[in-house]
């Protein structure tokens, strides 16, 4: 019997194994190809179908405010990952029946579980930049047909009261972007620019309006950043650098949104049929600002004190202290301090350590790097050091901060 048995199983090991038959899941993309941010969206999903179950991905070539695809009606698929900006999407992607995440702040069909951009947070990065720099009078430039734009500014404009700046505000009502010298908006635009006070600084809603707001500042021979500060929204990089002077923009978590849109429909293809007592919205906070020559600039003619604050930008996250600024100036601690205070709201001090948070927040926002890493890279001495600063700061663990970019809450 011994033998027999031993037989059998030298004969089954060697059988080949059965396959394991999988079903790839069907997935659509209805995202345009086109600009920046949706191809930041796509590289999201792509990072998160690497790291878990492969699907079939059904993407065309298309435009933004494209009409549905042809093959959308009766294709039998499993999810679809939609900008959904027109009713015709909205109406196709509907009658699907089939789980859906929108990723477009239009909003057409609000029952859709959302993942977009935090509009109110690229407000709020926005006017900390211009006020880091001095900056008591700032605006913003919109088009007021999309949301994101209109949320963008209302935001900005409540943050600019809070901070007591003196706020103007341009809306482009077209959807037709504007030509320079033969539009009416362009005309516009330019009026209001001409009557703006100087120095002030400009958020523009997108990287394309800021184009156009230097645009029009060169046909008007107004000096960027001197006169006009300038700061748009995406980093385009091509277009921030064919800009003249290249511009400064806010970096949405492109990535970070596409891959909680992605983790998102997984969860709903899994269980279909969960019911949830409000659609899912996930807000994805930028991940800080691209700073380019639009922008690179200090709303002072205390030269001493923007000698001292361009030695802290450039030098903070080396872990200088403000003797080390000191050394760099003739002034007293101090006079250091009053002048800081007036022009930035901080203290010398106070700017070091914001400069530095900053950096560690786009560090454990962009990177895997441990704790004691991030602390050495943003120039703090010991992570428990960090931890501190960034609990006072954000009212977040570093730990908390890392995982709230990783989900999107």
């Amino acid at each position: 019997m011994l033998k027999d048995s031993t037989h059998r199983s030298t004969l089954l090991w060697k059988l080949p194994a059965q396959p394991i038959m999988t079903t790839r899941r069907s997935v659509a993309l209805l995202l345009e190809t086109s600009n920046a941010y949706a191809r930041g969206l796509l590289d999201g999903i792509i990072e998160y179908l690497r790291e878990h179950e492969q699907w079939s991905i059904h993407l065309g070539e298309q435009e933004r405010g494209a009409k549905p695809p042809h093959w959308l009606k009766g294709w039998r698929g499993d999810g679809i990952i939609a900008r959904i900006e027109t009713e015709a999407i909205a109406t196709a992607v509907q009658q699907t029946g089939l789980p859906v995440v929108d990723v477009s702040a239009a909003r057409l069909v609000p029952s859709f579980p959302w993942v977009e951009t935090d509009d109110r947070e690229i407000a709020r990065l926005a006017l900390e930049h211009f006020l880091s720099r001095g900056f008591r009078s700032v605006a913003f430039c919109g088009e007021n047909c999309f949301n994101w734009s209109r949320w963008r500014a209302e935001a900005f404009a409540e943050f600019a009261q809070q901070a007591g700046c003196e706020f103007s505000q341009f809306t482009s009502n077209s959807r037709q972007r504007m030509n320079l010298g033969n539009s009416r908006q362009q005309i516009k635009l330019a009026k209001w620019i001409s009557a703006l006070p100087q120095p002030t600084g400009i958020f523009a809603c997108y990287d394309f309006m800021g184009q156009q707001i230097l645009d029009v500042c060169r046909e008007l021979d107004i000096s960027v950043p001197e006169q006009i500060a300038v700061l748009g929204v995406d980093n385009d990089q091509r277009l921030c650098r064919l800009c003249s002077p290249p511009l400064s923009s806010i970096i949405p978590d492109t990535r970070a949104t596409g891959y909680a849109a992605a983790e998102l429909l997984d969860e709903l293809m899994h269980s279909p049929t969960r019911k949830r007592t409000s659609p899912v919205q996930i807000l994805i906070p930028p991940q800080g600002i691209a700073e380019r020559l639009s922008s690179d600039i200090y709303a002072s003619d205390d030269d001493e004190l923007v000698s001292a604050l361009q030695f802290i930008r450039e030098h903070a996250c080396e872990g200088i202290t403000v003797n080390d600024v000191l050394r760099q100036v003739p002034l007293s601690r101090r006079a250091l301090e009053a002048r800081c205070q007036k022009l930035t709201g901080r203290t010398p001090h106070a700017e070091i350590t914001r400069i530095k948070l900053e950096r560690a927040k786009r560090l454990l926002s962009q990177t895997t790097l441990t704790l004691n890493e991030v602390a050495r890279r943003s120039g703090f001495s010991q992570a428990e050091y960090l931890s501190v600063a960034f609990k006072k700061l954000t009212g977040q663990t570093p730990g908390q901060f890392r995982n709230s970019t990783l989900t999107g809450s």
